[in-house]
């Protein structure tokens, strides 16, 4: 096929979109400092060709899975990162243009604690929603190869917050990164490559603490990032009910979803400042309405039932998923940093109220439920009426969530690397705060953390044999 048909519905040249992207992954190379390619290009577009590793195909069982899926492989991809349960999830675009699970990844290793990154050197690994563009995918990585997250996006800078050189990598070893395999960033980089060659202009991550159902708000509603982490689950719920990928806007300090102006035309958004009118998509209103709607009355259900509460600082550094952590004698250091700050943590902002398509409100609050209080400073925020059909006529339902893909993992190589670049300064503590996290017994609907390949709806993962003792050892 000539291209995959993106968004706009037109089809672009192959070739010429590979050769764009081929120049937009060498100059990432060139602005992350590391000028050492795998050798020189000398066909027509005199430039230089991709290392080997940055541009191996897909495998058989890979191209296997996307025939089974009904997803082409230049179809758009979409990165899914829970922190407390260490897996990453690609989602890509199937036939019918919509988002399908493609494969969950077992993290290696991830640093700091739940929670936002704030500071530079406090070892978090970001939360939030980031554009990937072919200039932050790094082909020559130290890391084996890298996905530059992007931080600080808009939002982190609205919020004062500060670091960089945020990837996911390979190699196993994190210092506020997300570190996988190097076969498994391999095959992750080649999957977004390829939705880069068909015409994907970026692709998006979004980046959770835990999965955000309402038995994990409960059990960490008495965290300082609470108001965070519910504005996080807006655009989670709009993404898992309709499986389209959301919009992404920041106007006061805030993440604002799938906004539309109310009577056509275009809205724009200052991150800092106060935000437009405007009314949520209607093809998402509805199903996210009623997502929100069952999530709220199940969390208000758990509270009266005084389900028990995570510790609001775990006192150890990161995690790594459970297929991984036998292999290192299944503890996690104690953190080296104090907890982040509640620097930059935005205000609860106000339910938010349901409005029809011409922005007369409905009075719902059943929308911003998950919000809680106010703020004299948040925006007034309409959505769109969840009656509102879809193209096909009827309102569309939330889908079940899709079945689980565990990975297999070759042995990693034990040598220790250099960071990627400029590696981000480690924060000195005036004291180490060591909080023994008691072990609570979870809510019924609630996904054990760190989950085994079992509970991924796939076998368990053949571990190689070995140690990660190199790569640990960078961590201590």
């Amino acid at each position: 096929m000539d291209g995959f048909r993106g968004p706009s519905g037109r089809r672009g040249s192959t070739a010429l979109i590979r050769a764009s992207l081929l120049r937009a992954l060498t100059l990432s190379v060139v602005v992350a400092g590391s000028l050492s390619l795998a050798g020189c290009f000398t066909g027509e577009e005199g430039g230089y060709e991709l290392p080997t590793r940055a541009s191996k195909a897909l495998s058989p069982q890979m191209f296997a899975l996307l025939d089974q899926k009904r997803m082409p492989k230049e179809s758009p991809v979409l990165l899914r990162i829970f922190k407390e349960e260490s897996e990453l999830e690609v989602w890509k675009q199937d036939t019918s243009g919509r988002f399908e699970l493609l494969k969950v990844y077992p993290i290696c290793r991830w640093s700091g604690d739940l929670g936002p990154k704030v500071n530079e050197g406090d070892r978090q690994a970001p939360e939030g929603f980031y554009t990937i563009t072919p200039g932050l995918m790094n082909p020559n990585s130290n890391y084996y190869l890298a996905i530059n997250t992007g931080f600080p996006n808009l939002y982190d800078r609205a919020n004062d917050r500060h670091g960089g050189f945020l990837m996911i990598h390979g190699d196993c070893s994190s210092r506020g990164c997300y570190a996988m395999t190097d076969e498994q960033i391999g095959e992750i980089y080649s999957l977004a490559r390829e939705s880069f060659a068909g015409g994907q202009p970026s692709f998006q991550i979004q980046a959770y603490p835990f999965r955000m159902t309402p038995a994990n708000l409960a059990r960490h509603r008495t965290s300082p990032h609470i108001a965070f982490w519910k504005m996080l689950k807006i655009g989670n719920d709009h993404f898992e009910a309709t499986h389209l990928e959301p919009k992404v806007d920041v106007c006061d300090r805030h993440y604002v979803f799938d906004a539309v102006q109310p009577r056509g035309g275009q809205i724009v958004f200052n991150a800092t400042g106060r935000c437009p009118a405007f009314v949520v998509n209607p093809e998402v209103a509805g199903p996210a309405l009623e997502k929100s709607h069952a999530d709220e009355v199940q969390y208000a259900a758990l509270v009266r039932a005084n389900a028990s509460v995570a510790p609001v600082h775990s006192g150890l550094d990161g995690g790594m998923n459970r297929v991984f952590l036998a292999q290192v004698g299944g503890h996690i250091p104690p953190a080296r940093v104090p907890p982040p700050d509640m620097k930059g943590l935005p205000s609860q902002p106000p339910p938010v109220a349901v409005a029809d398509n011409n922005g007369q409100s409905l009075a719902s609050k059943i929308f911003g439920g998950f919000l809680g209080g106010s703020s004299n400073q948040a925006p007034q925020q309409q959505v769109a009426a969840a009656a509102e059909p879809t193209a096909t006529g009827t309102t569309s339902k939330p889908k079940p969530h899709a079945e689980r893909t565990a990975v297999a993992d070759a042995k990693p190589k034990l040598d220790l690397r250099k960071s990627d670049t400029k590696p981000e300064p480690q924060a000195q503590p005036q004291q180490t705060q060591q909080v023994a996290a008691k072990p609570t017994p979870a809510p019924a609907p609630q996904r054990e953390a760190n989950a085994t390949a079992a509970t991924m709806g796939g076998a368990q993962p053949t571990m190689p044999a070995g140690n990660f003792d190199s790569r640990w050892g960078g961590l201590q």
